[in-house]
């Protein structure tokens, strides 16, 4: 699944880095006071930065020295996409814990003319995979075999996905967009805070290999503030792909290196699985919620259509009018989780493997059957919550893009843990990643992120597993109105809800929604999980009284970093007003190395 970025908060214009808050990012975290239950006043906020302003183009990345580069490839005459691609890139060099060409991940893109479409360059399955690959003689998991070792990695995606993006969207050449990464990999960056703060839960792994500990510490310390972290391996390989496209990936050196790393540590990746892969190109999932148009990521991904469940259920109450944070908002919410959850952990999967059950799950008259199994004073019990007429994912990085001609792009890539496997393939310069582990590795026991999945989801050669990443784009009357998306693994797909929801029924500004403490459940285990902070202790002493088990989890990472894009005003009030400039971007104050910067 997938886990966090590090990122600088948007303030003001340009671009929009703000002051370190009280929680070691560098803006102050909203400190949010919540009404009592149903109280209808709205909740008051701490001050957030206010976010970046651009009436041309906005970009908002994990990492400011990527943002830069997308912002000046915009400048130039490149659309979305072409920006995307070199964003894509320049995070595989300068945010090296998620960025990546190691790993894969989806693109969700709207024209200018209003189509959309969804790329999914997943990680696949070796063709040498098995459904019991994880497992020892008496049937149970081995312990770290598909997160740390060699067994863990997936074919990655990215390469293809980026040059299948540019061929078919973008306008620029290849070489001109890798330029701004190679440069960066060869003469290297000076290391900021941010930077820093994103290798220390890395730092210990990344030591136990001996390609990685050569690049990314120094005789096996972590790298100082200041440093210059240079990437000459990657640079070459980089300056291949550049050269002749994906081919240098796919059906050169880079894939024979990657095959002879994994073989001789144990690994099962052969040639033919590089030659053999191929980017879908899918129908984004759609949905509406208060006449907004949604669009997000399909099966193999099961963000879109968790989102539209969720959406689609929480669309016949009044939301805006029960207030944010009150008791009754967060009932309904964990309630709206709980059902959309047991659907996608036990229904979804690989759709070139399974029948996903697309026209059910977002359609109003199934989230009418949801409203009617939801007990108004009770909170429901997800041990007895069973899949209804069906068959029985960490380290991410999002990014948000928008062009002078309203050309949108939303992208999520992922290396699933941080760094991944924490392995390099030596000559390559490049990350592994651990997806594999994101597959059903037995039905019942939890994977990484606590997600208790079913044998949709289990391993088959050439099968991407089930993903939570949910690039999305909305629109209204025709026009886009909202980019975004974030890490988080499993809660990538909660926290994409909730900053849509902030902004739609809660009234708040891209920055206050993208801040905003969150709240998650996700069918099991069976507990409501909130940031510190999240609720008063007058709304969690109802949430007891109803039933509910409330636990908050202090980690940062595991939140994500959210990164958004408001078209037409900072808030819902400004854009039906027509007072806003045209965009607005804000990165997740829970972040510390990237920015939003328009222009």
């Amino acid at each position: 699944m997938e886990r966090s970025i590090e990122a600088r908060p948007s303030a003001g214009t340009g671009t929009g880095r703000s002051r370190r808050g009280p929680f070691g990012a560098r803006a102050a975290r909203p400190a949010l006071v919540f009404a009592f239950a149903t109280a209808l006043s709205a909740p008051a906020f701490a001050a957030s930065p206010a976010p970046a302003e651009g009436d041309n183009g906005m970009v908002v990345t994990a990492q400011h020295l990527a943002t830069d580069i997308g912002v000046e490839v915009l400048k130039s005459g490149g659309n979305a996409v072409d920006a995307a691609v070199a964003v894509g890139y320049a995070l595989a060099v300068a945010y090296p814990t998620a960025g990546n060409i190691g790993g894969g991940g989806f693109m969700t893109i709207r024209l200018k003319d209003g189509t959309t479409t969804f790329l999914d360059f997943r990680e696949r399955a070796p063709l040498a995979a098995t459904k019991t690959m994880y497992l020892d003689k008496d049937g149970e998991p081995i312990r770290g075999a598909s997160t740390d070792t060699y067994l863990a990695i997936g074919v990655p995606g990215s390469v293809a996905g980026f040059e299948t993006a540019r061929e078919k969207y973008g306008t620029k050449p290849r070489a001109e967009l890798l330029a701004p990464a190679i440069r960066l990999a060869s003469e290297g960056f000076a290391l900021e805070a941010g930077d820093i703060r994103a290798f220390a839960e890395g730092n210990e792994m990344l030591a136990k290999d001996e390609a990685a500990a050569k690049i990314f510490l120094k005789d096996g310390q972590p790298l100082a503030l200041g440093a210059t972290l240079v990437q000459s391996d990657l640079a070459r390989s980089l300056t291949a792909i550049s050269e002749r496209g994906p081919d240098a990936f796919y059906k050169g050196e880079i894939a024979d290196l990657i095959v002879k790393s994994s073989q001789s540590g144990g690994g099962i990746l052969a040639r033919a699985d590089f030659e053999q892969y191929k980017v879908r190109e899918l129908k984004p999932v759609t949905c509406t919620y208060r006449g907004y148009e949604i669009a997000s990521s399909p099966p193999p991904s099961s963000g879109g259509l968790v989102i539209c469940e969720i959406l689609n259920v929480l669309e016949a109450y009044p939301i805006a009018y029960l207030g944010y944070g009150s008791a009754e908002t967060t009932r309904l919410m964990v309630e709206a989780m709980r059902h959309a959850f047991v659907d996608r952990n036990t229904a979804l999967g690989d759709p070139d493997f399974v029948e996903n059950p697309v026209g059910k799950l977002t359609s109003k008259a199934y989230a009418a059957e949801i409203r009617a199994r939801i007990d108004p004073y009770r909170a429901g019990v997800s041990d007895k919550l069973k899949p209804s007429g069906f068959a029985e994912a960490k380290e991410t990085t999002h990014y948000s893009i928008i062009d002078k001609d309203g050309n949108a792009v939303a992208v999520t890539y992922t290396l699933n843990g941080s760094f991944g496997t924490g392995k390099v393939a030596a000559g390559t310069g490049i990350l592994l990643n651990n997806e594999m582990d994101d597959f059903t590795v037995k039905p019942g026991v939890p994977n990484l992120y606590g997600l208790v999945q079913g044998e949709a989801n289990a391993i088959a050669p050439r099968k991407s597993p089930l993903s939570s990443m949910s690039p999305t784009i909305v629109s209204k009357d025709g026009k886009p109105f909202m980019v975004i998306g974030s890490p988080g693994g499993s809660r990538i797909i909660t926290i994409t809800l909730e900053a849509i929801l902030n902004v739609v029924d809660h009234g708040m500004d891209i920055q206050e929604a993208i801040d905003a403490p969150r709240v998650h459940h996700q069918w099991l285990p069976d507990k409501v999980t909130i940031e510190p902070n999240a609720l008063s202790p007058d709304t969690l002493k109802l949430l007891a009284g109803m039933g509910y088990t409330v636990g908050t989890d202090p980690g940062w990472t595991i939140w994500g970093e959210a990164a958004g894009i408001l078209v037409g005003g900072k808030d819902l009030k400004e854009v039906e007003a027509g007072t806003g400039r045209r965009y607005y971007g804000a990165i997740d104050s829970r972040a510390s190395a990237g920015t939003a910067k328009g222009y």
